[in-house]
């Protein structure tokens, strides 16, 4: 219960403190203003043609061969898009042997970013260009002052080692920030590959074939064959037996005649 009193008294200076700050910060805020500017110099424009051939394809690993021999392997997104002989076509429409050319433009504009602060405060600490401001509130802020810079002091015009401690000072901070923005803008242009070249086939020579001369039929002459229980001894037997018939003959013819 005693803790709950303790908390419950405290609470009022809570918020008195949470009141300060925040009186504390606008009234630094008064003190303090600031706007920002910026200023662009001319620009440089550079060109950059790049030419080559896509030797490689899978998903969206693309490898590409320069023209000077450099061989560059790429991840293109699915959303990249390629003129194809007029035809717009993603990463995965890419073929080996694809020949393309990519236009960089690159475009530098140097600017300088100017913030002015008008401030009033009091000097808390000053030693050579290094000055430290104390604004209401209790709120210091440090700055490095550049050769030149005068202070209005009263209507009069003092440099920073002019400057004592407790002098309320009326200054205008100025801070340059040189930047330079960067633009790019490429547009890739590509051929298909040429249809393949058939293959040239030397013409054979001409041959006529003439027709072959007819055969010339032959007739076939087949030796007698005697019977396979013939032999020869029977035509022994007629030969004797015509020349005994001649014998015979012969021998009547003479008898009649004698």
């Amino acid at each position: 219960m005693n803790a709950t009193k303790h908390q419950t008294s405290i609470r009022p200076w809570l918020v008195l403190a949470v009141v300060a700050a925040f009186l504390s910060a606008l009234s630094v805020s008064a003190q303090v203003t600031s706007s920002t500017s910026s200023s662009s110099g001319q620009a440089t424009v550079q060109t950059e043609v790049k030419r080559g051939e896509v030797i490689y394809v899978s998903g969206n690993d693309v490898v590409v061969k320069l023209k000077d021999g450099t061989v560059k392997h790429l991840v293109i997104p699915d959303d990249k898009r390629f003129n194809v002989d007029g035809q717009d076509l993603s990463v995965h429409d890419l073929k080996p042997g694809m020949k393309f050319e990519k236009t960089v433009v690159t475009t530098t504009t140097p600017k300088v970013v100017k913030t002015v602060t008008q401030a009033k405060g009091k000097v808390w600490y000053v030693s050579g260009n290094n000055l430290i401001v104390s604004y209401p509130g209790g709120v210091n802020k440090q700055y490095k002052v550049p050769d030149g810079t005068k202070f209005n002091i009263d209507g009069q015009e003092k440099s920073v080692y002019e400057l004592r401690k407790g002098m309320n000072i009326s200054a205008t901070v100025i801070k340059e920030v040189p930047e330079t923005d960067v633009s790019m803008a490429s547009n890739v242009l590509g051929a298909a590959p040429p249809p393949p070249t058939p293959a040239v086939t030397a013409e054979a020579p001409l041959l006529i074939e003439e027709a072959a001369p007819a055969p010339v039929e032959q007739a076939a002459v087949t030796p007698a064959k005697l019977p396979k229980t013939g032999s020869e001894l029977p035509l022994i037997g007629l030969v004797g037996l015509i020349s005994l018939a001649g014998g015979f003959a012969t021998r009547a013819m003479r008898r009649l005649k004698a």
